[in-house]
């Protein structure tokens, strides 16, 4: 006796109610309209769904097995669900485990349709009425987090969710946490986290490179020095040469942001902000000489 249903979800006639939700789960994810564009896809995801609505149905399932493929009219349910209208599958399942439509060995739908059906909730008869179980929220990350990467913890919908922050990560770039969005039945959206970076008091961003500021006194600008700086990634010295002006910048390579695609390191630019002392500080004999020099 053919058992096509089984086949319909690529398992086995003895499998059980947990392995028969992962293949049907799999399968609709795969032949989903949204997704797969290919011909055909869309009427498989229909076949899907009606032998879901089956054998996921205990008692339905009890009487599948023991009719088989009978309860088509003597058609397996692949050539059934291709020769059917519009109708919805409730209205067919709902007399055909009533005993409708004859009963089971000589059933006869006509010109009853298979095109639209509701199963577990969903309305499955176009893709433009597909429900969408996917969550949007949004997340503010620490500057410093979006560049090194780390564990983040967010609250939706009063669900906790500690969520891995790949470093290098920017603003408008969407974290996908799968399973954690709304589930009818058997299927489940994701969660879309769209990232905001927090601005950082010290540091701006422009690509993968970064500007910092850093105070540097007069003396060290006048007659050169170095100054240590702390940066993102870790401690450096930095050499300025005599007469550096206000603002001019100093390029350390790859101390800047990871670009995720290529691999590769940003630079950290270092923006110098001369310290002035005060003058009222300094000695009469320093003060007469700036005026008079300067």
């Amino acid at each position: 006796m053919s058992k096509s249903l089984y086949d319909t979800l690529e398992v086995n006639q003895n499998a059980s109610a947990e392995e028969i939700k992962k293949s049907y789960r799999k399968l609709a994810r795969k032949y989903h309209p949204d997704i797969n564009k290919e011909p055909g896809a869309e009427e498989k995801f229909k076949e899907i769904n009606a032998a879901y609505e089956i054998l996921s149905d205990a008692n339905k399932r009890k009487q599948y097995d023991q009719f088989g493929d009978s309860m088509f009219g003597g058609q397996n349910f692949h050539d059934f669900a291709r020769g059917q209208g519009n109708v919805n599958l409730d209205d067919i399942l709902s007399q055909l485990f009533s005993g409708g439509f004859g009963g089971f060995g000589g059933a006869n739908f006509g010109n009853a349709g298979f095109g639209g059906f509701s199963s577990n909730g969903f309305d499955f008869g176009s893709a433009r009425n597909q429900p969408n179980l996917d969550l949007n929220a949004q997340i503010t990350i620490p500057f410093t987090t979006a560049i090194l990467g780390g564990k983040h913890s967010v609250n939706v919908q009063n669900h906790n969710y500690d969520i891995k922050i790949p470093a290098g990560i920017k603003s408008g770039e969407t974290i996908r946490l799968k399973g954690k969005g709304k589930s009818i039945g058997a299927q489940s959206g994701d969660l879309l986290l769209k990232v905001n970076v927090a601005p950082h008091p010290q540091y701006s961003q422009e690509g993968d490179d970064l500007t910092k500021k850093f105070d540097l006194p007069l003396k060290a600008a006048l007659f050169g020095g170095k100054v240590e700086i702390e940066t993102l990634h870790k401690t450096i010295t930095l050499k300025v040469p005599k007469n550096t002006k206000n603002s001019q910048r100093f390029r350390v390579k790859e101390l800047g942001a990871i670009n995720r695609k290529t691999k590769n390191y940003g630079d950290l630019y270092l923006e110098a902000n001369i310290v002035l002392p005060d003058c009222d500080s300094l000695p009469e004999e320093l003060k007469t000489a700036l005026e008079k020099y300067l």
